[in-house]
């Protein structure tokens, strides 16, 4: 089997509503659709979903890369050799992992519509039969987030990701309010995403919520600033999540050396798509340590390619892939059951690309043959 082309699609995903986090406010999602075609006349689907913030890439850079670097170098590569996939694209470029995670994405759902089987089973086979879905609070006035929790809890929901990070004393009002409308029963996970800074501004916050009965508080310092994790992780028994602060196994390896975390979020826009992922865990399940599969907040796409890892590793405890349940239009159709995920046992992703609404969405695209 041979890649024969390689088709791009730059689009706007459309929110319900703004995505707001501590240093941008979403008003759409800017993603990059890819389509792989082989001459057996299998295609595949990939998704990246770039944000600067995190790994230094854009929407425009990574439509850039892919069209002149990755796409032209991988015609005539069989889409089967996911080892020899990344090589190449490791060899062409240093980095830019949400875009090597689209085409990674895109030829794992040819393997598994080539075997005939879903992606999970050619990565571990299914371990979990399914998840909880754990809403997420964007950044509001506190009485905004504690109305939204309280709707979300009368659907079902039983867990909460709040979205914090600009003032101390604001953010301690959020949580407060939250906890005190939706119960003692409820879990409730802090990302802070960045917002706090430094290790001294947290310990600072940590003071205010002992008592709020957190799952976790993730991400709190700048993403670089493992020592100051590892120092936070010993002043206090409030679980803590890196996040922005794991792209691959250098940081992993540095995470695990210096006990900085209890969890890690993995997300494959930052790691590289699936294959990276799966090291990561493997990595983390060699000391213990618990991980997340989380999101870019990408379509039906990049979500099921992150349930199809989560969903074969026991060493992944959460998901964070609510993207589509934010978009009031998607490309594909992964499917929620409210307040869980269960995965089908579809080939490929198990998605259906609904090629209209693709094409009413994109912005611009190309075909690299």
């Amino acid at each position: 089997m041979k890649i024969t082309e390689i088709e791009l699609y730059a689009i706007h995903l459309p929110l319900h509503e703004p995505f707001v986090v501590s240093y941008q406010t979403y008003d759409y999602m800017p993603s990059i659709i890819v389509k792989i075609v082989t001459d057996e006349g299998i295609i595949g689907y990939g998704e990246a979903v770039a944000d600067e913030h995190v790994t230094g890439e854009t929407w425009e850079s990574t439509y850039s890369i892919l069209k002149h670097k990755l796409a032209p170098a991988l015609i005539g590569q069989n889409p089967m050799n996911i080892e020899k996939v990344h090589f190449i694209m490791n060899q062409l470029i240093y980095g830019v992992p949400t875009a090597k995670a689209a085409i990674d994405i895109g030829c794992f759902d040819i393997m598994g519509k080539k075997l005939g089987q879903p992606v999970y089973q050619l990565i571990g086979g299914r371990f979990h039969d399914e998840f909880p879905i754990t809403h997420v609070l964007s950044i509001a006035e506190p009485d905004a987030m504690a109305n939204e929790a309280a709707r979300m809890v009368e659907k079902g929901y039983r867990s909460f990701k709040m979205k914090v990070g600009t003032e101390i004393q604001k953010d301690v009002n959020r949580i407060q309010m939250v906890r005190d409308r939706v119960g003692d029963q409820i879990a409730i996970r802090v990302d802070v995403n960045q917002g706090w800074g430094n290790s001294s501004k947290t310990l600072l916050a940590i003071r205010f919520l002992k008592d709020y009965n957190l799952d976790w508080i993730e991400q709190p310092v700048l993403a670089d600033d493992i020592d100051g994790m590892s120092h936070i992780r010993s002043k206090t028994d409030i679980p803590l999540m890196i996040d922005e602060g794991l792209k691959g196994p250098r940081e992993m390896r540095e995470i695990i050396q210096k006990n900085a975390a209890d969890k890690v979020n993995i997300k494959l826009m930052k790691c590289g798509g699936i294959y990276p992922a799966v090291k990561l865990a493997h990595q983390a399940e060699m000391v213990g340590m618990e991980c997340q599969i989380g999101s870019m907040v990408e379509s039906s796409i990049g979500s099921a390619a992150g349930f199809h890892v989560a969903f074969s590793k026991k060493i992944i405890t959460s998901v964070e892939l609510t993207g589509p349940l934010k978009f009031s239009k998607d490309v594909a159709n992964l499917h929620y059951d409210v307040p869980f995920i269960r995965l089908n046992d579809c080939s490929g992703l198990g998605v259906e690309i609904k090629e209209d609404v693709l094409k009413e969405l994109t912005v611009f695209g190309d075909k690299v043959k």
